[in-house]
Protein backbone atom coordinates (compact mmCIF):
# COMPACT_ATOMS: atom_id res chain seq x y z
CA UNK A 1 0.00 0.00 0.00
CA UNK A 2 1.26 3.46 -0.88
CA UNK A 3 2.13 6.07 1.70
CA UNK A 4 -0.20 9.08 1.47
CA UNK A 5 1.65 12.31 2.23
CA UNK A 6 0.08 15.77 2.40
CA UNK A 7 2.42 18.49 1.14
CA UNK A 8 2.04 22.27 1.38
CA UNK A 9 5.39 23.55 0.09
CA UNK A 10 5.69 24.00 -3.70
CA UNK A 11 9.47 23.78 -3.37
CA UNK A 12 9.37 20.38 -1.67
CA UNK A 13 11.93 18.24 -3.57
CA UNK A 14 9.48 15.33 -3.60
CA UNK A 15 7.46 17.30 -6.16
CA UNK A 16 10.40 17.59 -8.56
CA UNK A 17 8.89 15.27 -11.19
CA UNK A 18 5.90 17.61 -11.57
CA UNK A 19 7.59 21.01 -11.78
CA UNK A 20 7.18 23.22 -14.86
CA UNK A 21 4.95 20.91 -16.88
CA UNK A 22 4.05 23.75 -19.26
CA UNK A 23 7.69 24.38 -20.19
CA UNK A 24 7.79 22.18 -23.29
CA UNK A 25 11.50 22.53 -24.06
CA UNK A 26 12.48 21.86 -20.46
CA UNK A 27 10.25 18.80 -20.17
CA UNK A 28 11.39 17.43 -23.54
CA UNK A 29 14.95 17.42 -22.22
CA UNK A 30 14.25 16.41 -18.65
CA UNK A 31 11.83 13.55 -19.00
CA UNK A 32 13.86 11.20 -21.24
CA UNK A 33 17.05 12.09 -19.35
CA UNK A 34 15.43 11.31 -15.99
CA UNK A 35 13.59 8.25 -17.30
CA UNK A 36 10.07 9.44 -16.58
CA UNK A 37 6.88 10.62 -18.21
CA UNK A 38 3.70 12.17 -16.84
CA UNK A 39 0.30 10.47 -17.07
CA UNK A 40 -2.62 12.85 -16.60
CA UNK A 41 -6.11 11.81 -15.54
CA UNK A 42 -7.56 8.68 -14.00
CA UNK A 43 -8.03 6.71 -17.23
CA UNK A 44 -4.57 7.45 -18.57
CA UNK A 45 -2.90 6.55 -15.26
CA UNK A 46 -4.75 3.24 -15.17
CA UNK A 47 -3.88 2.47 -18.79
CA UNK A 48 -0.21 3.23 -18.20
CA UNK A 49 -0.13 0.80 -15.27
CA UNK A 50 -2.04 -1.83 -17.25
CA UNK A 51 0.57 -1.49 -20.01
CA UNK A 52 3.27 -2.37 -17.50
CA UNK A 53 4.77 1.02 -16.69
CA UNK A 54 5.88 1.37 -13.07
CA UNK A 55 4.69 4.37 -11.09
CA UNK A 56 7.20 6.63 -9.37
CA UNK A 57 4.58 8.70 -7.53
CA UNK A 58 1.12 10.22 -7.80
CA UNK A 59 0.07 13.83 -7.27
CA UNK A 60 -3.59 14.19 -6.24
CA UNK A 61 -5.98 16.76 -4.94
CA UNK A 62 -7.84 15.51 -1.85
CA UNK A 63 -11.09 14.64 -3.63
CA UNK A 64 -9.24 12.25 -5.95
CA UNK A 65 -7.85 10.07 -3.17
CA UNK A 66 -11.03 7.97 -2.96
CA UNK A 67 -11.31 7.72 -6.76
CA UNK A 68 -7.77 6.34 -6.98
CA UNK A 69 -8.04 4.26 -3.79
CA UNK A 70 -7.64 0.91 -5.55
CA UNK A 71 -4.44 2.08 -7.24
CA UNK A 72 -3.15 3.48 -3.95
CA UNK A 73 -3.86 0.15 -2.25
CA UNK A 74 -2.11 -1.86 -5.00
CA UNK A 75 0.95 0.29 -5.71
CA UNK A 76 3.74 1.13 -3.25
CA UNK A 77 4.68 4.42 -4.95
CA UNK A 78 4.14 7.46 -2.70
CA UNK A 79 1.02 9.57 -3.13
CA UNK A 80 1.39 13.33 -2.64
CA UNK A 81 -1.85 15.11 -1.76
CA UNK A 82 -1.87 18.86 -2.39
CA UNK A 83 -4.36 21.71 -2.60
CA UNK A 84 -5.33 22.54 -6.22
CA UNK A 85 -3.73 25.99 -5.91
CA UNK A 86 -0.43 24.43 -4.90
CA UNK A 87 -0.66 21.92 -7.76
CA UNK A 88 -1.06 24.84 -10.15
CA UNK A 89 2.00 26.60 -8.69
CA UNK A 90 4.09 23.44 -9.09
CA UNK A 91 2.94 22.35 -12.54
CA UNK A 92 2.27 25.76 -14.09
CA UNK A 93 -1.36 25.12 -14.99
CA UNK A 94 -4.70 24.24 -13.44
CA UNK A 95 -4.83 20.45 -13.21
CA UNK A 96 -8.43 19.98 -14.32
CA UNK A 97 -8.43 16.20 -13.98
CA UNK A 98 -7.07 16.34 -10.45
CA UNK A 99 -4.70 13.39 -10.82
CA UNK A 100 -1.16 13.15 -12.16
CA UNK A 101 1.32 10.30 -12.00
CA UNK A 102 5.01 10.17 -12.70
CA UNK A 103 5.75 6.91 -14.53
CA UNK A 104 9.04 5.15 -15.32
CA UNK A 105 9.98 4.92 -18.98
CA UNK A 106 10.96 1.59 -20.50
CA UNK A 107 13.79 1.17 -23.04
CA UNK A 108 12.49 1.40 -26.59
CA UNK A 109 12.73 -1.76 -28.70
CA UNK A 110 14.78 -1.85 -31.88
CA UNK A 111 12.89 -1.26 -35.10
CA UNK A 112 13.65 -4.83 -36.17
CA UNK A 113 11.86 -6.16 -33.09
CA UNK A 114 8.77 -4.09 -33.82
CA UNK A 115 8.72 -5.13 -37.48
CA UNK A 116 9.11 -8.83 -36.76
CA UNK A 117 5.50 -9.31 -35.67
CA UNK A 118 3.81 -6.49 -37.62
CA UNK A 119 1.94 -6.36 -40.92
CA UNK A 120 0.56 -2.80 -40.87
CA UNK A 121 3.04 -0.12 -39.82
CA UNK A 122 2.92 3.68 -39.55
CA UNK A 123 6.13 5.55 -40.37
CA UNK A 124 6.25 9.21 -39.31
CA UNK A 125 8.75 11.76 -40.57
CA UNK A 126 9.33 14.99 -38.61
CA UNK A 127 5.90 14.96 -36.95
CA UNK A 128 6.87 17.21 -34.05
CA UNK A 129 3.48 18.45 -32.88
CA UNK A 130 2.51 16.54 -29.74
CA UNK A 131 -1.21 16.84 -30.44
CA UNK A 132 -0.77 15.27 -33.88
CA UNK A 133 1.41 12.50 -32.44
CA UNK A 134 -1.29 11.67 -29.90
CA UNK A 135 -4.09 11.76 -32.48
CA UNK A 136 -2.18 9.51 -34.86
CA UNK A 137 -1.43 6.96 -32.14
CA UNK A 138 -5.08 6.94 -31.10
CA UNK A 139 -6.24 6.28 -34.66
CA UNK A 140 -3.50 3.68 -35.16
CA UNK A 141 -4.71 1.79 -32.10
CA UNK A 142 -8.40 2.12 -32.95
CA UNK A 143 -8.04 1.05 -36.59
CA UNK A 144 -5.73 -1.91 -36.10
CA UNK A 145 -2.28 -0.66 -37.11
CA UNK A 146 0.37 -2.92 -35.59
CA UNK A 147 3.28 -0.58 -34.90
CA UNK A 148 4.73 2.90 -35.33
CA UNK A 149 8.20 3.88 -36.50
CA UNK A 150 9.48 7.43 -35.90
CA UNK A 151 12.17 9.42 -37.66
CA UNK A 152 14.84 10.79 -35.27
CA UNK A 153 13.23 14.26 -35.15
CA UNK A 154 9.65 13.20 -34.37
CA UNK A 155 8.14 14.38 -31.09
CA UNK A 156 8.09 12.21 -28.00
CA UNK A 157 4.95 10.00 -27.84
CA UNK A 158 5.26 9.92 -24.05
CA UNK A 159 5.18 13.68 -23.65
CA UNK A 160 2.18 14.61 -21.47
CA UNK A 161 0.19 16.24 -24.29
CA UNK A 162 0.69 13.29 -26.64
CA UNK A 163 -0.36 10.81 -23.97
CA UNK A 164 -3.42 12.88 -23.06
CA UNK A 165 -4.64 13.37 -26.65
CA UNK A 166 -4.15 9.68 -27.40
CA UNK A 167 -6.10 8.77 -24.23
CA UNK A 168 -3.32 6.33 -23.42
CA UNK A 169 -3.25 4.71 -26.89
CA UNK A 170 0.51 5.40 -27.00
CA UNK A 171 0.74 2.52 -24.52
CA UNK A 172 -1.15 0.15 -26.83
CA UNK A 173 0.84 0.38 -30.07
CA UNK A 174 4.51 -0.72 -30.08
CA UNK A 175 6.86 1.91 -31.45
CA UNK A 176 10.54 2.44 -32.17
CA UNK A 177 12.79 5.07 -33.69
CA UNK A 178 14.69 4.71 -36.94
CA UNK A 179 18.15 6.03 -36.05
CA UNK A 180 19.16 6.76 -39.65
CA UNK A 181 16.83 8.73 -41.90
CA UNK A 182 15.81 8.01 -44.57
CA UNK A 183 18.35 5.19 -44.85
CA UNK A 184 16.53 3.31 -42.08
CA UNK A 185 13.63 2.78 -44.48
CA UNK A 186 15.76 0.20 -46.29
CA UNK A 187 15.43 -2.10 -43.29
CA UNK A 188 11.64 -1.70 -43.42
CA UNK A 189 11.60 -2.73 -47.08
CA UNK A 190 14.02 -5.59 -46.40
CA UNK A 191 11.56 -6.87 -43.77
CA UNK A 192 9.01 -7.34 -46.56
CA UNK A 193 7.03 -4.10 -46.31
CA UNK A 194 5.83 -2.04 -49.26
CA UNK A 195 6.45 1.63 -48.48
CA UNK A 196 3.51 3.89 -49.34
CA UNK A 197 4.09 7.65 -49.06
CA UNK A 198 0.89 9.58 -48.27
CA UNK A 199 0.77 12.88 -50.15
CA UNK A 200 -1.91 15.23 -51.55
CA UNK A 201 -0.02 15.36 -54.85
CA UNK A 202 -2.24 14.92 -57.91
CA UNK A 203 0.26 12.53 -59.51
CA UNK A 204 -0.11 10.06 -56.63
CA UNK A 205 -2.25 6.92 -56.89
CA UNK A 206 -5.65 7.14 -55.15
CA UNK A 207 -5.27 5.03 -52.04
CA UNK A 208 -8.25 2.81 -52.84
CA UNK A 209 -6.68 1.97 -56.22
CA UNK A 210 -3.41 1.08 -54.52
CA UNK A 211 -5.49 -1.39 -52.44
CA UNK A 212 -3.07 -1.49 -49.47
CA UNK A 213 -5.42 -3.79 -47.55
CA UNK A 214 -4.63 -6.54 -50.09
CA UNK A 215 -0.87 -6.32 -49.57
CA UNK A 216 0.83 -8.70 -47.18
CA UNK A 217 2.89 -6.03 -45.41
CA UNK A 218 2.42 -2.26 -45.67
CA UNK A 219 4.31 0.69 -44.18
CA UNK A 220 2.34 3.92 -44.52
CA UNK A 221 4.55 7.02 -44.44
CA UNK A 222 3.23 10.31 -42.98
CA UNK A 223 4.92 13.70 -42.94
CA UNK A 224 4.65 16.78 -40.75
CA UNK A 225 1.61 19.06 -40.75
CA UNK A 226 1.73 21.46 -43.70
CA UNK A 227 5.08 20.41 -45.12
CA UNK A 228 4.34 16.74 -45.60
CA UNK A 229 7.00 14.18 -46.43
CA UNK A 230 10.34 15.46 -47.64
CA UNK A 231 11.45 14.70 -51.17
CA UNK A 232 14.13 12.38 -49.77
CA UNK A 233 11.45 10.34 -48.03
CA UNK A 234 9.27 10.35 -51.14
CA UNK A 235 12.14 8.96 -53.22
CA UNK A 236 12.62 6.17 -50.67
CA UNK A 237 8.99 5.05 -51.02
CA UNK A 238 7.77 2.32 -53.35
CA UNK A 239 4.62 4.25 -54.29
CA UNK A 240 2.96 7.60 -53.62
CA UNK A 241 -0.70 7.46 -52.58
CA UNK A 242 -3.33 10.12 -51.97
CA UNK A 243 -6.77 10.47 -50.43
CA UNK A 244 -9.16 11.79 -53.12
CA UNK A 245 -10.64 15.17 -52.17
CA UNK A 246 -13.90 16.94 -53.03
CA UNK A 247 -15.32 20.49 -52.94
CA UNK A 248 -11.96 22.07 -53.72
CA UNK A 249 -10.30 20.91 -50.50
CA UNK A 250 -6.65 20.19 -51.23
CA UNK A 251 -5.59 18.32 -48.09
CA UNK A 252 -6.49 17.19 -44.58
CA UNK A 253 -4.88 17.73 -41.20
CA UNK A 254 -2.30 14.98 -40.77
CA UNK A 255 -4.28 13.45 -37.89
CA UNK A 256 -7.45 13.24 -39.98
CA UNK A 257 -5.56 12.02 -43.05
CA UNK A 258 -3.90 9.32 -40.97
CA UNK A 259 -7.25 7.99 -39.74
CA UNK A 260 -8.67 7.80 -43.28
CA UNK A 261 -5.52 6.11 -44.58
CA UNK A 262 -5.39 3.63 -41.69
CA UNK A 263 -8.94 2.58 -42.51
CA UNK A 264 -7.88 1.93 -46.11
CA UNK A 265 -4.76 0.05 -45.05
CA UNK A 266 -6.60 -2.22 -42.63
CA UNK A 267 -9.82 -2.44 -44.70
CA UNK A 268 -11.66 -1.12 -41.65
CA UNK A 269 -11.10 -4.26 -39.64
CA UNK A 270 -9.22 -3.41 -36.42
CA UNK A 271 -7.30 -6.23 -34.80
CA UNK A 272 -8.69 -7.42 -31.43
Amino acid sequence: MAEIITLDDPDDPRLHDYTGLTDVELRRRREPAEGLFIAEGEKVIRRARQAGYAMRSMLLSAKWVDVMRDVIDEDPAPVYVVHPDLAERVTGYHVHRGALASMRREPLPEASQVLATARRVVVMESVNDHTNIGAIFRSAAALGMDAVLLSPDCADPLYRRSVKVSMGAVFSVPYARLDAWPRGLDAVRDAGFRLLALTPGEDATPIDEAAPHRLDRVALMLGAEGEGLTERAMRAADERVRIPMAHGVDSLNVGAAAAVAFYAVTAGRPQP
